[in-house]
């Protein structure tokens, strides 16, 4: 069963390498999804406008790539901070134009900010998931900004329960296990060593079943893989709402976790059903591909 990969980050033509960025274009990736089993992406946005720093596509770019190959590539949108007008009106433009989404949002403020809160009650209306990257704190990297323990995504959980929230990046994994750090550059680094039972995100999963998982990077991928038996245990119980990806921004590299998969249910410690749910499926339905 080939694979749907909710979380790629690309260009319509490619860019020269750089030493600190290299970003692969929707062309040149396609012999390298292919390669490792994937056969349909979703790219997700930097924002509303095009950035000379940022070489990853805006709305605009990401929506061309879908025109250009509708057959392999889906599009998620994104929404500028510095304008805090018209959000009703600007996203529901993105959706009209088949956005299927809203990502990567990674607005450097509080979760229970005005803006985001305006943000989350649109996409609550259009129907369309929000898949976040998480920061431990304003004015750090980027990222929604949530504490120790995420106290206010769970507020969102509850205030907008017919939003579907895709959680991503270590803050938000971490939580997974009891013993998860506080500082925030703890909270930054990859996730290692067996997971505590009792952590914040196993009770916030059971608790509210509009909270979603992406599985991408190391951050995901690390989360389900440093404690195998906790993970496989994870991976049963949520596979309703856990979604494969990858984070990947050119055709040179790879992430762990989807021939992981592939071998734990080749081995029968991964059940078909949640196997076929979390690579495939589960993206299937939610974002009505």
């Amino acid at each position: 069963m080939k694979k749907i990969d909710i979380h790629l980050h690309l260009t319509l033509q490619q860019y020269p390498k750089t030493d600190t960025m290299f970003l692969s274009s929707a062309a040149q990736m396609l012999p390298h999804l292919e390669e490792l089993g994937i056969e349909q992406g979703i790219v997700l946005s930097s924002g509303e406008q095009e950035n000379e720093q940022i070489l990853v596509a805006a709305n605009e770019e990401c929506k061309r790539i879908c025109e250009q190959f509708p057959k392999k590539f889906h599009w998620m949108c994104n929404v500028d901070a510095k304008n805090q007008t018209d959000v009703y009106k600007r996203i529901l433009a993105c959706k009209e134009s088949g956005a299927v989404g809203i990502g990567e949002l990674m607005v450097n403020q509080r979760l229970d900010a005005p803006f985001l809160q305006s943000v989350f009650e649109v996409a609550e209306e259009l129907k369309l998931p929000v898949l976040f990257h998480m920061s431990p704190k304003e004015g750090f990297q980027y990222g929604v900004v949530d504490g120790p323990g995420l106290p206010l995504l769970e507020e969102n959980l509850k205030r907008y329960k017919g939003l579907k929230f895709i959680g991503h990046s270590q803050p938000f994994w971490h939580e997974i296990s009891k013993d998860a750090p506080a500082t925030p550059k703890e909270r930054m680094k990859w996730g290692e060593g067996a997971v505590c039972p009792g952590g914040r995100l196993p009770y916030l999963f059971e608790t509210y079943e509009n909270l979603y998982g992406d599985l991408s990077a190391n951050s995901g991928g690390c989360a389900i893989m440093r404690d195998e038996e906790f993970g496989l245990a994870f991976l049963e119980k949520y596979q309703d709402r856990l979604l494969f990806g990858t984070d990947m921004a050119n055709c040179e590299m790879t992430f762990p976790l989807g021939n992981w998969l592939d071998e734990q249910e080749h081995a029968g410690r991964l059940s078909r059903s949640a196997y076929e749910k979390i690579c495939r499926t589960n993206a299937e339905k939610l974002f009505h591909l």
